[in-house]
């Protein structure tokens, strides 16, 4: 299998910020994106997980579940360079994770704005071609060339309509459609997405999973996206990663979300449920019932 990676030492963010952005279109199949080996992850010198081998082919769907606390958004920050690995190795496109990578869209964890929040909607999509990334300043870009980004951008996503609107008064769906264009105004290659779904109402949720399905299908990049509940995704996702108890299961989800395999991973008798709708249910974790996501408590899988 080979990698992704460039031939020559990727530019630094600075330098690749102030590169002329791409209009959208799909990267090169194949290869492969991130690739770890015997991967743990933890802080300090405590570990939360590990021994995890596994790979994110160019245009793949990869679902990541497992309870609170599991360790699901620490495997996006070691991707994002934020983290170092506890040990293993992980690799994002041929070279170990860099902080502030162009080639890297992110969305984090939705949180509630204030109604009062004057700035608009297209200043916000602006502020993924000169604000920061992660850490990392980014150089401003001309005027016309940077409107041209955050116009696609919005167009992309279907947020084109409001884009003049104060985004404190839009709804949580709006808010999510805004936080994935700024991700992908730069054209990346990767898609990292923690929680897109947490605080939607089921029709925006499965309007947002089948957008992100839609994008990717058009523009060719992989995804890596951290949920609570399989169920919206069940239709788009290739592939999911389940982590629990310290372990990481991936595969189908047929392969990976099984009474066997669960009950393997939580080192519980945890029965999974299928209704005639074809959702998904974990049932038998009373001892996660105290958390707001517990499986006994949410539809789907829980994350």
């Amino acid at each position: 299998m080979t990698t992704a990676g460039p031939s020559q030492p990727p530019p630094s963010a600075a330098e690749a910020s102030a590169q002329q952005p791409g209009r959208q279109g799909q990267h090169p199949a194949g290869g492969t994106v991130i690739e770890a080996s015997g991967l743990a992850s933890g802080y300090g010198s405590g570990t939360i997980w590990s021994g995890a081998d596994f790979s994110v082919d160019a245009g793949e769907f990869l679902t990541v579940l497992g309870p609170n606390g599991a360790g699901k958004s620490t495997l996006l920050r070691m991707v994002l360079g934020l983290l170092a690995p506890a040990g293993g190795t992980l690799r994002v496109f041929g070279a170990p994770p860099e902080r502030g990578n162009p080639s890297i869209g992110y969305v984090p964890q939705r949180r509630a704005l204030d109604p009062d929040l004057s700035i608009s909607a297209e200043d916000i999509v602006g502020l993924g071609v000169d604000g920061h990334r992660w850490g990392v300043r980014l150089s401003r870009r001309a005027g016309r060339e940077r409107q041209q980004a955050v116009a696609e951008a919005l167009a992309a996503v279907g947020a084109a309509g409001y884009a003049r609107r104060a985004v404190g008064r839009l709804s949580g769906g709006e808010q999510q459609r805004l936080q994935l264009a700024q991700a992908l105004v730069t054209h990346p290659r990767l898609l990292l997405l923690d929680e897109p779904l947490a605080s939607l109402d089921l029709r925006s949720q499965q309007e947002v999973s089948q957008l992100v399905a839609d994008l990717r299908a058009e523009q060719g990049f992989a995804v890596v996206l951290v949920t609570h509940d399989i169920n919206p995704l069940l239709p788009v996702t290739d592939r999911v990663m389940y982590i629990a108890g310290g372990s990481v299961s991936v595969g189908t989800p047929d392969e990976v979300i099984t009474s066997e395999n669960l009950s393997r991973l939580y080192q519980a008798e945890v029965e999974v449920i299928t209704d005639s709708r074809g959702r998904v249910f974990v049932v038998g974790l009373e001892a996660e019932a105290a958390h707001p996501h517990s499986p006994a408590t949410v539809s789907g899988a829980q994350s």
